[in-house]
């Protein structure tokens, strides 16, 4: 039987949901931190559940041979990449068995995974970065929190992220220091300034820096902007946002604009998007449109349809398949997003959509009772997968494609059962690697309906 607190060696022979290697003592699974299949461990037994054990790494007796030195230093520290030690053909290979099991395991589906569709350059690829702010002995400190914990890892160079954010930090931290600006403390919530948030235009190179603080004051405000002005080449926003609850939501109800626009602008393709402070926009530009091209494929338009794009943010996946689509109705329940979304649409001078604010789960249901109808339904949800009802409304309906964007492989599973159940044939799986050097995938799946007795 395993024990707390003992050592044992073992070999690594999968990979946890959010990147943990995964071995077994004598049958008995055990998570283990930064180690990847094919690696032998030594490993201490540091919690012991009933069905499950998690070890601490003491030593790699023999190195998987898809083992490699992490481009980064504090790699190891860091929660932001957790699988940077693994190379990067195995990683895409990993993401496509990770889908894979999930459709087989969840979704008791026989179906092929096409290989992960990966990057040239799989680094510096997020045009968005989230840096909780802290104090280390009296200096301000700005970086990532060290996996499983809220203690910040400080970082100024991030491999993943745009190189600009290594002079936006430097500024803050200078800021932060000369002015003896106090910093948020989660345990006695005091303190003014809690995160800084950058964005990127990928192909416009304009830069948004958000400032999240506990509360209305600014202090120095004109010294800040004259101190990024002077440092940041294609500066087009400063925006501070305030919250002050208790919570680990990084962003307040109320924004300010400080300096310049209330919004960057960026392309995915030939489509022109406005970016706000609190608007959804996808990390990774290039990997996007590879993935937003896809799921235009698998809906397979020909200019007749009508598509209900569920789920629709600012309305990204709204607009590319509004260029081939006759008619699309966007659903969304950030209603800055759908302001984004028909703002985005006017730009792009896009004038079949239709995007309306709510509950997917109540909204989709009223305009079928409306007497609405999808051709094509495109469904992009949160991690939490589909509410039941969308999934009865859709079946409802019966499109003849359902194209679901998912990122989630376990709840995208579940759903794609349910379908299954009603009629819906899975016959391509595309996963795409949007976030290089994590353990998260996003996939593009396409099913069509074969009739409620095609078992």
């Amino acid at each position: 039987m395993i024990e707390k607190n003992k050592i044992y060696e073992f070999k690594i022979d999968g990979l946890g949901s959010s990147g943990e290697g995964v071995g077994r003592i004598d049958g008995f699974t055990v998570f283990v931190k930064r180690a990847i299949p094919g690696d032998i461990v030594k490993v201490k037994i540091v919690v012991l559940k009933k069905k499950y054990a998690i070890g601490d790494l003491l030593e790699i007796i023999e190195p998987s041979k898809d083992r490699v030195e992490p481009k980064c230093s504090l790699a190891n520290n860091c929660g932001g990449c957790q699988i940077m030690h693994m190379d990067y053909n195995a990683q895409l290979e990993m993401k496509r068995k990770k889908v894979e099991d999930a459709l087989t395991r969840i979704g008791k589906l026989d179906v092929k995974v096409n290989s992960t569709l990966g990057m040239e350059n799989p680094y510096e690829y997020r045009n968005k970065a989230q840096f909780p702010v802290g104090i280390l002995d009296g200096k301000a400190i700005l970086g990532f929190y060290k996996m499983g914990t809220h203690d910040i890892v400080d970082t100024e160079y991030c491999h993943i992220q745009d190189p600009i954010n290594e002079k936006i930090v430097k500024t803050i931290k200078k800021y932060i220091n000369y002015f003896n600006i106090e910093v948020y403390d989660e345990k006695s919530r005091s303190g003014l300034i809690r995160h800084i948030v950058t964005k990127v235009g990928f192909t416009t190179d304009e830069i948004m820096i958000v400032i999240i603080t506990n509360g209305k004051e600014m202090p120095h405000k004109k010294q800040l902007i004259e101190m990024l002005k002077d440092n940041i080449v294609g500066l087009k926003s400063v925006v501070q946002n305030i919250n002050t609850k208790n919570t680990n939501v990084i962003f307040g109800e109320k924004t300010v604009t400080l300096y310049g626009e209330d919004k960057i602008v960026d392309y995915i393709g030939d489509l022109k998007f406005n970016i706000s402070a609190r608007s959804f926009f996808q990390v990774n530009p290039m990997q996007t449109k590879v993935l937003y091209e896809k799921a235009l494929e698998y809906a397979d338009l020909t200019g007749n349809e009508t598509v209900f794009d569920i789920y629709c943010g600012i309305g990204t996946i709204s607009l590319f398949l509004a260029q081939k689509a006759k008619k699309v109705y966007g659903v969304e329940i950030v209603e800055a997003a759908i302001k984004d979304a028909k703002k985005n649409a006017e730009i792009n001078s896009i004038e079949n959509t239709e995007f309306y604010v709510g509950k997917a789960e109540e909204v989709v249901p009223i305009l079928y009772k409306e007497g609405k109808r999808a051709d094509v339904v495109v469904v992009d949800p949160p991690r939490k997968g589909c509410d039941q009802s969308v999934l009865e409304t859709i079946v409802n309906m019966e499109p003849k494609n359902i194209v679901y964007v998912s990122c989630n492989p376990a709840t995208l599973g579940r759903d794609l059962a349910y379908l299954d159940e009603k009629g819906y044939k899975t016959v391509k799986v595309q996963p795409v690697d949007m976030f290089a050097h994590t353990a998260h995938v996003e996939v593009a799946i396409l099913m069509t309906y074969c009739g409620s007795d095609k078992k």
